[in-house]
């Protein structure tokens, strides 16, 4: 009894027509598919707009720099 036949999916599936009506279900289906296009297009374009930049390292040799933090106060 864990999962549900076809035969279950396909009653479920007739209820949410009727309930809805094919012509909203169609509608929300092209409304979710322009919303992931258009979220694929964003991310496509926030990629090429910036181009990886590398990290700056700086490397001092054989030295050890002390270093000693403060807290900043704001009053």
């Amino acid at each position: 009894m864990g999962s549900f036949s076809i035969w279950h999916w396909l009653v479920v599936l007739v209820i949410v027509a009727l309930i809805f009506g094919t012509k909203k279900l169609r509608n929300i289906g092209s409304d979710l598919g322009g919303a992931v296009k258009g979220f694929k297009e964003g991310m496509r374009e926030a990629n090429d707009d910036k181009p990886a930049e590398p990290i700056a390292q700086q490397r001092v040799s054989g030295e050890t720099i002390d270093v000693q933090a403060k807290e900043k106060s704001n009053s």
